[in-house]
């Protein structure tokens, strides 16, 4: 992972009470995320209190989908380990999305888990993949054109494609340059079909106007929209309400 987002709502208005975000040269281990955290967490004492209600999300790659009628549990492994390295003492969760009818399949990290627990107490975790579908699905379920979402972070960005309010699409992939960015994009949009003239593209995340992947989206698509929710973030954080879409969906 290469980043942390740590975010404060007032529960019964969504009022965004504190955000804090911290992002790293490159990726770093659970170990390396655990430390960071702790150290966070003590520095900033709006974070040194007790809550209502603590969730985890885990922005990721390392996940894979299953359609709920084939999904079983004792097999969670044989799902994940084609999409990614799996070693022996990893311990596999699985989030529903009831909407798509589809299993989210991934690998938290239980040394961080283990320490909210201590820290917070109960808790809840996700995949970030299974709060984005949970979102645009609810969003989308009546729409009948295609729509695709891109939600981009610093190496790798989620492509969902919806369909007659179907999930079509959602992959991750893997980018350093501009061009790797867009050739995915443009990649997935021929493979079901989609035209760059009329298909509505909805971008979030780590993504403004000046960037150059906003520019290279721009030059093959003609319909692109930032993709915000209703909430906004706090002005002194410099950031645009669409580059925070995720972390406020978990609270809502």
């Amino acid at each position: 992972m290469t980043g942390l987002s740590f975010l404060i709502q007032q529960g019964s208005s969504c009022e965004t009470l504190f955000f804090y975000e911290k992002e790293f040269s490159n990726s770093r281990t659970p170990e390396e995320l655990l430390f960071e955290i702790n150290k966070i967490v003590k520095q900033k004492e709006e974070l040194g209190v007790s809550f209502d209600e603590v969730s985890v999300v885990y922005a990721t790659d390392c996940y894979t989908l299953v359609p709920s009628s084939l999904f079983d549990p004792e097999k969670a492994v044989e799902y994940l380990k084609f999409n990614t390295k799996i070693l022996g003492n990893d311990f596999i969760a699985h989030d529903k999305v009831t909407l798509g009818d589809v299993i989210v399949v991934y690998v938290p990290f239980v040394n961080i888990n283990n320490y909210f627990f201590e820290r917070f107490g109960t808790f809840q975790y996700y995949h970030a993949t299974s709060v984005l579908l949970e979102s645009i699905l609810k969003k989308e379920r009546h729409s009948i054109l295609p729509k695709i979402f891109l939600h981009v972070q610093k190496e790798h960005f989620d492509c969902i494609i919806i369909k007659n309010g179907q999930l079509e699409l959602c992959n991750s992939y893997p980018f350093r340059t501009t061009e790797d960015f867009i050739y995915y994009v443009l990649f997935a949009m021929e493979q079901l079909q989609l035209s760059t003239e009329n298909t509505q593209a909805y971008i979030f995340g780590k993504i403004t106007r000046d960037d150059n992947l906003y520019t290279a989206l721009y030059t093959y698509i003609r319909n692109i929209e930032f993709f915000k929710d209703n909430r906004t973030t706090p002005s002194e954080t410099n950031l645009e309400d669409h580059q925070h879409y995720l972390i406020h969906q978990v609270l809502s």
